[in-house]
This record gives C-alpha cells, structure tokens and sequence, in this order.
C-alpha cells in the first residue's frame, strides 16, 4: 500500500517533511508486511478519514483519540467515531451524554461522526490503524510521528482553534504541541466507561462545546453545529 499516495491531497503539501520521513518509510513497511498476515482496522480507504473530511484551512476544533476500535465493522478513522448502523461504544456514550448536559440536544442515535467532521473539526487519533482484536497493536510503529506533524500544522494556523483534551495524553500531547497564546486548550477527563460520571459531570460544568463556539464567535470564525 502506498501512504503517501492516501494522504489527502490538501494535507500533502503541510505535511511533505513528515511524508518524507524515514519513520514514514519505516510506517508504510510495516504496514505493508502487517496486511499480508493480519486484518487492520480501519478500511485502507479510510485510514486518512480525519483529515479527508476536514481540510487545513477547515479546522476549528480538534479533539484527540488514541487509536482505531479493534472491532470489525466499528472504526471508520474518525476518533470515538464509529461507522454507521455500528452499537455506539462506551466512551462515545459519555460524549453524548455530556453534549446533552452542555448543550440540551438530544442524544445521538448513530455513532457517526462525520457530520462533525465536514464542519470543521478534526477528530485525530495519534495512531491510525490497529491490528483486529489487539488494541494499541500499532503504537510504536511511526504513527506518532506523523500525528505530532499534523497537529503541529494546525497549531501554526492563525486560529484560533480550540483543541478538546479528553485525557491525560491528549493533555499532555497538546500542552508540548499547542500555543496557548493562539489557541484555546479544553481538558477533561477520559470518557472511557470507567470514568463516564466524572467526565460527564465535568462538562455539565464546564461546557466545553459551548465554550468552543463562544471562542470561535469571539474571534468572528463560524460556530460549530453539534448535533448530529
């Protein structure tokens, strides 16, 4: 398989230094050896779903996942996001939950989050693909390499973007990446099925989806649609 050639062509440019990489190399190699022995979600077409759906000039918000559901049929590129008509995972449920305490719009039927996508936020794994069954199988292996570029790309935007910290290695990963200066930094706990309460409790006080579009309004960047 050819990575390069699947990176949107809107990134390419952004991201040449990152595409050219020896870790990139190194990426599309083991990739390449992982399919002839193993099944690897998501789909090869939508491996560069998140930044398929959300162009660099597009970007008003990012929130940042870990890696792919090791579930057939679940990951579909888009972080927490799963693929239509798929049960909505644990994690995904919480953010759901939270969204409604926020903002009072009904709670999700569908998993799918690429309506969010197309309107400007960039739902980042910092790993791309994983082996079926064997969750954060493909850490390690030059993914974080190029995620640390694509996020470092959009903290060089004018902005500001808002990046929704869910955790503490997106909170960490954004604190050595973002300019808090440009930017806005929201964190909150994980939304993981251990954690479901506090996160939601967390953002009924907080309200970080209002927060966002109050940051974007302020700067006079169009609001975000949150519901889907």
């Amino acid at each position: 398989m050819s990575l390069q050639a699947s990176v949107p062509a809107s990134w390419r440019a952004p991201l040449a230094r990152a595409l050219e990489a020896k870790s990139f190399t190194d990426l599309e190699t083991f990739l390449a050896a992982e399919l002839k022995s193993a099944t690897i979600f998501p789909p090869e077409n939508q491996i560069f779903a998140a930044l398929e759906h959300t162009a660099p000039d597009q970007v008003k918000a990012v929130i940042i996942g870990q890696d792919p559901y090791p579930t057939a049929g679940n990951a579909n590129g888009l972080c927490f996001s799963v693929s239509p008509g798929m049960k909505i995972p644990g994690s995904l449920r919480n953010i759901f939950a939270a969204l409604a305490a926020d903002l009072g719009v009904t709670v999700p039927k569908s998993g799918d989050l690429s309506a969010w996508a197309s309107r400007g936020v960039l739902l980042l794994n910092t790993v791309l693909t994983v082996r079926e069954g064997d969750a954060n199988s493909h850490q390690g292996k030059g993914w974080e390499e190029f995620t640390k570029a694509v996020l470092e790309q959009v903290n060089a935007l004018p902005g500001p973007v808002v990046f929704l910290c869910f955790g503490k290695q997106a909170q960490q990963l954004a604190a050595d990446l973002v300019n808090a200066k440009r930017h806005t930094v929201l964190n909150e706990p994980h939304p993981s099925p251990l954690n479901g309460k506090k996160f939601v409790e967390s953002v009924r006080v907080s309200k970080i989806f209002s927060k966002t579009n109050e940051v974007l309004k302020a700067a006079g960047r169009t609001t975000i649609d949150w519901s889907l």
